[in-house]
């Protein structure tokens, strides 16, 4: 993994080591939608034996207009207008998985049955983990499904589940919030009533804190956006961060 647990890959500098671990890779997997910034260039240094294959093709992407949680938001500055955070609804996820398999095959086809077989084994866990998701929120009242996070990565998570997250920065972390977007969105707090706040592990907790201050919402504890824990962590995998940010946001919501 060139960019590891806890690090944020919207910032992330490659190494002269990177360049070389890719050169030799016989795979090369990115999410796309311009999350890895720095990929393209990387790829150009080291000449990989294949292109990057982009997990998140053929998943339903979402824009600004079509987020939940975007209208008149202060901060949502998408670019292109391609939400990149696609891996936060769980189906999107599923689609990844395919693509994986698909990859290996294509590199590796005299073992082809067994990634899709340990493909389709994965599947069955991820939509047991969507149904798992979707009860979870069912049980937060509808008027308390209002969540303030460091910056704009759970829209997909919004749509999916029915939740509604507002954020002071933009989809990538590089984006500073003004005076005035964290003003008003303090104040946006304040009229909706927000349940809880969390901070990012990606993200230093300095503006979160003071926007919990002036707004009186508590902290309600730490969600993972954009990276995996380390094995030791509460989101050393992907099922356990989806369950963690859930369990989470639940639990500062309802008080358990």
């Amino acid at each position: 993994t060139l960019v590891g647990p806890d690090s944020d890959a919207h910032v992330y500098e490659p190494r002269p080591q990177d360049a070389a671990a890719m050169a030799e890779a016989d795979v090369v997997l990115i999410n796309g939608l311009g999350v890895e910034g720095f990929i393209e260039r990387l790829a150009q240094s080291s000449r990989p034996k294949s292109a990057p294959v982009e997990l998140s093709r053929g998943v339903a992407t979402l824009g600004a207009a079509e987020e939940d949680h975007a209208d008149e938001v202060p901060g949502h500055d998408h670019g292109d207008g391609i939400d990149p955070h696609a891996f936060q609804s769980v189906s999107n996820a599923q689609v990844y998985v395919r693509n994986i398999a698909d990859a290996f095959c294509k590199s590796d086809a005299a073992n082809c049955d067994a990634y899709k077989a340990n493909a389709l084994a994965y599947d069955a866990k991820l939509a047991a983990l969507d149904v798992e998701i979707k009860s979870a929120v069912t049980s937060i009242p509808e008027g308390k499904r209002i969540v303030i996070t460091s910056h704009d990565a759970f829209g997909y998570f919004a749509h999916a589940y029915g939740l509604t997250f507002h954020a002071p920065e933009g989809i990538s972390t590089e984006s500073e919030a003004s005076a005035a977007d964290v003003a008003k969105l303090i104040d946006q707090i304040r009229e909706e009533k927000a349940s809880a706040i969390f901070v990012e592990t990606i993200s230093s907790p300095r503006l979160i804190e003071q926007i919990s201050k002036e707004a009186g919402v508590k902290v309600g504890g730490t969600l993972y956006s954009d990276a995996l824990a380390g094995p030791d962590g509460p989101a050393a995998t992907y099922i356990d961060l989806m369950r963690h940010n859930v369990m989470t946001i639940k639990g500062a919501i309802l008080g358990s």
